[in-house]
């Protein structure tokens, strides 16, 4: 069997066949088509699979035409769609309208003959697991066109084998001892506790994907990240899968095959969401959203969605919207209604234009528009920036990978109450403080968005003129978590960011954070690598010898006399 989801091919009854009879009947005697159509006056006792009449007309006009036919019958007993295949499998049309999802099974048993008296298909079973069929069975059809064998298959709740369906020993259809009532009613009641069992705490079910090339070093670690991400976005992580592939496939990332897996997976979690690792083509998003009927996202997306949740200035949330626009427009398709909202009233009904244009139309204006209130924050922040760089109080920006420590560090050196939450992108806005060291220099310590790994670009570009900020800094507070045993990861990923921000030429010193997670002689060989300071941001006391170097370092600026440092706004846009 197969469910006929990609072609949107529809049935014989939609697209005019007044017979009922859905699938292939092209070459049907008008004789043949009457039996199948007098199929729907055949009623079943509930409790019964199916009787030994009904598999018999099924599987006697199935050897006539050499064709398989499927019954799909619901609980009462009644037979709903009859369809015919081909001599290999029979499409599945549209069962939208027959209730499905949650701890809850379709409603309808399929029951479809095999010609050649094969057991059932992997197609057979995709199908189970994809439609929710209360039970998949194939008959048997031997010579005379009689019933043999029946096989039958159904779905199962999360166990701790693993196994995603059950396939009861074959038996003959005149044998068949099996009260479907009482075995639906177990299942259901089953798929209900394990769900309050599992019961998922916060936000939709997710299932995280990552598709492996051999080409990252750790491939753990870009998982664990993603984990992290996806429930700062407020999505319960239920599974992960880590696939590894020569290259991913270019239609479906993960392949066809696999894919169809991982939907089995997603019903038996309650799962409503894939998350994939890598950013996704528009096209994929498309292809896999309709295979899987799930909402499909990529780790870009739920990077632009905390930001979405954490940005609370105005700047703030210009920059988001203008990062999520960005994202969002090249992936404007068809069906894609996200931008819906933008859409409608005086002026949003072009002549001649497709929805789809009037999107696309509109969030290119939205764009424009917030490109320029960029500019215009950027150009009075710049404003401020000069102001300082004129009174001569030097400043440094602390930096670093996100969750790293900086904004505890900012609040513990100026007694500050910077929002310091341990998640990551805690902080987008910039924060600045003054800061007066013991030899009463006093200098601007400015907090900034975290950085990670891969970046969008999107980002990047919004956030440009809160990024500004770090190009008048004097000095470069790297701040690194050194209890993440990927440190060295991170401080090469916030390098390279700095290195295409050209900010590489402003001094820098690494200070590692959380020195109380970490034993101290590892501590000392770490520091002594990188000329890093250690220190315990929640603890004031370790701080002395960073504020020692920061002080020397103050002073050697203002003896050299800040040369190159920028003091009006066009030097430096």
């Amino acid at each position: 069997m197969k469910y006929n989801i990609i072609s949107g091919r529809k049935p014989q009854e939609e697209r005019g066949n007044p017979t009922k009879i859905f699938g292939n009947i092209t070459g049907l005697k008008a004789g043949q088509v009457k039996r199948l159509e007098n199929l729907y006056r055949r009623r079943i006792p509930q409790e019964v699979v199916v009787t030994p009449e009904l598999a018999r007309a099924i599987t006697e006009i199935s050897l006539e035409i050499r064709r398989q036919v499927c019954t799909l019958i619901d609980r009462r007993g009644n037979i709903q769609f009859v369809i015919v295949g081909d001599s290999q499998m029979v499409e599945i049309p549209d069962l939208s309208r027959h209730r499905s999802g949650g701890t809850r099974l379709r409603g309808l048993r399929s029951i479809h003959t095999h010609l050649k008296g094969e057991e059932l298909s992997r197609d057979d079973l995709v199908d189970l697991a994809l439609l929710r069929f209360d039970l998949m069975s194939a008959i048997e059809v031997n010579e005379k066109g009689l019933p043999g064998e029946i096989f039958i298959a159904h779905l199962l709740p999360e166990n701790g084998s693993g196994d995603l369906w059950e396939k009861l020993t074959p038996t003959n259809v005149h044998n068949l001892n099996l009260d479907f009532t009482e075995l639906i009613s177990s299942l259901e009641d089953e798929f209900v506790r394990s769900s309050k069992a599992r019961a998922v705490k916060a936000g939709r079910g997710a299932i995280l994907i990552m598709c492996h090339d051999g080409r990252r070093e750790d491939p753990d670690d870009y998982m664990a990240e993603l984990i992290e991400l996806s429930e700062g976005s407020g999505l319960s992580v239920v599974d992960t899968i880590i696939q590894k592939r020569t290259r991913p496939d270019p239609k479906w990332v993960l392949g066809k095959g696999r894919l169809s897996d991982l939907v089995i997976r997603a019903m038996q979690l309650d799962a409503d969401i894939l998350v994939f690792e890598g950013e996704l083509k528009p096209a994929q998003i498309k292809t896999i959203t309709d295979f899987t009927d799930l909402k499909v996202i990529d780790r870009t997306q739920v990077i632009l969605d905390i930001f979405a949740k954490r940005a609370k200035s105005r700047q703030g949330k210009i920059q988001v919207e203008l990062a999520q626009l960005s994202y969002m427009l090249p992936r404007l398709i068809g069906k894609n209604t996200a931008m819906s909202r933008l859409t409608g009233g005086i002026g949003g009904r072009g002549p001649g234009e497709t929805k789809l244009e009037i999107n696309r139309r509109r969030a290119r204006d939205k764009i424009n528009k917030l490109e320029k209130e960029i500019k215009a924050i950027g150009k009075e922040r710049g404003q401020q920036r000069s102001k300082r760089v004129k009174k001569g109080l030097p400043v440094i920006s602390v930096i670093g990978y996100t969750n790293a420590g900086k904004s505890t560090l900012l609040n513990t050196l100026t007694k500050s109450n910077v929002d310091a939450r341990d998640m990551l992108f805690a902080t987008l806005d910039p924060s600045s403080r003054r800061l007066r060291f013991p030899r009463d220099i006093e200098v601007i310590i400015t907090d900034t968005v975290g950085f990670i790994r891969d970046l969008p670009k999107e980002l990047l570009s919004a956030f440009s003129a809160t990024l500004d900020e770090l190009k008048v800094a004097d000095l470069l507070l790297h701040v690194v978590d050194s209890s993440d045993p990927n440190y060295t990861t991170r401080i090469e990923v916030v390098d390279s960011i700095l290195n295409d921000l050209e900010l590489n030429e402003i001094q820098k010193l690494v200070v590692f954070n959380k020195m109380d997670l970490v034993d101290s002689k590892t501590l000392a060989e770490r520091a002594k690598k990188y000329d890093a300071v250690t220190v315990s941001a929640t603890d004031s006391s370790t701080l002395f010898p960073l504020i020692e170097r920061m002080e020397d370092t103050m002073v050697k600026i203002v003896k050299g006399g800040r040369k190159n440092k920028p003091t009006v706004l066009e030097d430096y846009r």
